[in-house]
């Protein structure tokens, strides 16, 4: 009688591996409607500010966001209606073509206003997480890697921006950068610039990216792999990039979609006290500024870039969690793989023990 032999799963083209780490997060956070929905949520107000703002004005409000008509009239329910009152109460929202969201002051446009803004305080809040990340990891790679002097100096600096309140900070940096602008190296550059908020906010919040990055380095830093790699003569700055950086990178991911948030948080809050992007250029932080002298007579000055900064950062905030929970390797569920007759790979959802 002869045995029959256990069936070996196919093998060549036809077959396929498991998939890795950033499709199954890719799967994962598929299904969480609540983490789709905000990043629904922040594209439209991506398109909404960036193609939309230029097709406003260009084909509906025929004007850019700093024309000002303070002496303009629209017509309203067939009556021509001054755009600023003679008591200085600008016009307010309403279901028509031009100035749908009122105006300010000076006659300017807000709906208009408030996608340009939303231009600015993206931009900032995105590149200024762009560079914080950046030199998180570059800080946090050599900390946890090599320890000693290097970690101890590292984390010395982290901790002295860590010491300062985040807005206390920021402000004195703006406001003694804004004064005569900044010189790194042979580069100026000037007061007016949006590289100054970008880079204040950026050097604020690197300690927040690197001491959690610092402390997975830390653990990976003991790790089998890393020290095979290391016995077998891998040079250092390959083993820190090549082995260590690609586990860090979901926690990267995650920090800088959740620092998006807070960077335009604090740009508002910059601009709103005068030490962020310029007057002569509209971002959300500014036009409240602008606008919060009228809140009483005029309170859709406010309302308009606040309900903007909002929805921004929430939305940014809940799809950040949403991808936490996919790129986390020990979430509640886990995905387990199995090879069926055809030699596919089926994915599962098991609860992990």
């Amino acid at each position: 009688m002869s045995g029959q032999g256990r069936t070996s799963p196919p093998t060549g083209r036809g077959a396929k591996g498991p998939p890795g780490q950033w499709t199954l997060a890719w799967r994962r956070l598929r299904r969480n409607r609540t983490a789709m929905t905000a990043l629904g949520i922040f594209f439209a107000i991506l398109l909404l500010c960036y193609p939309g703002a230029s097709l406003y004005s260009r084909h509906i409000a025929h004007h850019g966001p700093d024309f000002q008509n303070i002496q303009g009239k629209i017509e309203v329910n067939g009556k021509p209606t001054p755009i600023v009152r003679y008591d200085g109460t600008p016009i307010g929202p309403g279901l028509r073509s031009e100035y749908p969201l009122g105006a300010d002051a000076n006659g300017r446009d807000l709906l208009l206003r408030v996608l340009y803004g939303g231009r600015a305080s993206i931009m900032i809040g995105i590149t200024s997480a762009l560079i914080c990340t950046l030199f998180g990891l570059l800080l946090a790679l050599p900390a946890g890697f090599f320890g000693g002097a290097a970690d101890g100096t590292i984390r010395w600096l982290l901790d002295l921006i860590w010491s300062f309140p985040v807005y206390l900070l920021a402000v004195a940096l703006a406001t003694a950068l804004v004064v005569g602008g900044a010189d790194i190296g042979p580069i100026h550059i000037e007061s007016s610039s949006l590289l100054i908020p970008i880079l204040v906010i950026a050097v604020v919040y690197i300690p927040y990216i690197a001491r959690p990055i610092r402390g997975e380095v830390l653990a990976l830093r003991r790790t089998e792999f890393v020290e095979a790699a290391i016995s077998h003569g891998t040079r250092s700055t390959r083993v820190m990039f090549s082995e260590i950086l690609p586990n860090v990178l979901p926690t990267a991911v995650v920090l800088f979609t959740l620092i998006v948030a807070t960077n335009i948080l604090i740009e508002a809050g910059l601009s709103f006290l005068g030490v962020g992007v310029p007057l002569l250029t509209p971002s959300w932080g500014n036009i409240i500024q602008q606008g919060y002298t009228q809140m009483v007579t005029a309170p859709w000055l406010t309302l308009a870039p606040g309900i903007a900064i909002v929805l921004t950062a929430v939305s940014l905030n809940v799809f950040g969690d949403g991808l936490r929970d996919a790129l986390d390797p020990h979430a509640r569920h886990r995905a387990r793989f199995s090879t069926d007759p055809r030699g596919a790979v089926a994915e599962t959802e098991v609860e992990a023990t």
